[in-house]
């Protein structure tokens, strides 16, 4: 068994779901080259009774009840064999030879612990006008060019959708979060919308001395709803990605990116002549940080400067890191 394909789901809409398991169901990679493991985290109806698993010969269907995506991906890890892990969202539908892609990323990038591909968006309704500036906080990111290295810099870290994990990061990750129960803070639970989990999964990958990509021949479609496309969503997503990845910074010890004289100047005056939509989701960015030092405070995690004895470079902001991903489409 080469991979093993982990899907954690929370009260899914059953119609991407089934897309999801569609994509996978059509893998060029033969089935007996990887199991699939569906993860119910606490899902009001439990899945069991209600998915066509029969296709593939290694399934395995477990229920997790503590509530949050962490604990969902590490039930993954602990009930898992192969030596590559693949994560796939419940609304991430693979291209067909995602799975024998990422097979030859392993076997071409050695020094590689965690790699993902683009994202691409499948709209269930168009966009409001006006929103697109902030449409990829939906964590979309388009690729024309492979992108890997040993650095800390998050902005090129992999995301969740698809995000392919060596067995020997994934267990030193579960190990880290055991002795470090303030992580379980960094990702999705309930309602809220942290999203640095897969930061930290990265950057175990450059703790351990290995590396993360990025890949355009991976390629996810990430099916999203009318929902997802309000305004009020979107800030809310901002907002609590802003405060885990406050949680996060602090967590692996990396310094605030320090502005000279010049750069607030002109962010002074980018906010001066912002729209009052911009000024929102600024405003909302700036809640979150806010929150996140409270977070991170009322968890005992300290603010210091690099003290995981990982050399640290300047960390970015979740909106910079973002329009940084922008710029390498």
């Amino acid at each position: 068994m080469e991979i093993s394909v982990i899907i954690c789901t929370h009260n899914p809409r059953r119609d991407y779901l089934e897309r999801a398991l569609g994509g996978l169901r059509g893998q060029s990679l033969a089935t007996n080259a990887w199991e699939l493991l569906l993860v119910d985290n606490a899902s009001a109806e439990p899945l069991s009774a209600a998915l066509d698993l029969g296709w593939h010969p290694h399934t395995r269907l477990v229920r997790e009840e503590r509530l949050g995506l962490t604990p969902a991906r590490l039930r993954g890890i602990a009930e898992s064999a192969a030596p590559l892990l693949v994560y796939v969202d419940d609304d991430n539908v693979l291209a067909p030879d995602y799975l024998a892609a990422a097979l030859a990323v392993r076997e071409k990038h050695s020094l590689l612990g965690a790699w993902s591909g683009q994202v691409l968006p499948e709209f269930e309704v168009p966009p409001p006008p006006g929103l697109e500036p902030w449409l990829h906080l939906l964590c979309l990111r388009p690729l024309t060019r492979e992108c890997w290295g040993n650095h800390t810099d998050t902005g090129r870290f992999p995301f969740g959708a698809g995000m392919c994990v060596r067995r020997v990061v994934a267990e030193r990750y579960a190990q880290a979060l055991r002795a470090d129960p303030a992580r379980l803070a960094l990702d999705r639970t309930g309602d809220l919308l942290y999203s640095s989990g897969d930061l930290d999964v990265g950057m175990t990958a450059v703790a351990l001395g290995l590396g993360n990509g990025l890949f355009p021949q991976l390629c996810v479609t990430h099916l999203i709803p009318e929902r997802r496309l309000e305004e009020a969503y979107l800030l809310k997503l901002a907002r609590d990605g802003a405060a885990s990845y406050e949680v996060f910074r602090r967590v692996w010890g990396l310094e605030s990116p320090a502005a000279s004289r010049a750069d607030r100047m002109v962010a002074t005056y980018k906010l001066w002549r912002a729209s009052a939509r911009q000024r929102k989701f600024n405003r909302a960015l700036r809640e979150g940080e806010a929150l996140g030092q409270r977070l991170a405070d009322k968890l005992g995690v300290p603010n210091q400067s690099c003290c995981t004895g990982i050399k640290c470079g300047t960390s970015r902001s979740v909106l910079r890191a973002a329009e940084d991903l922008n710029s390498m489409a």
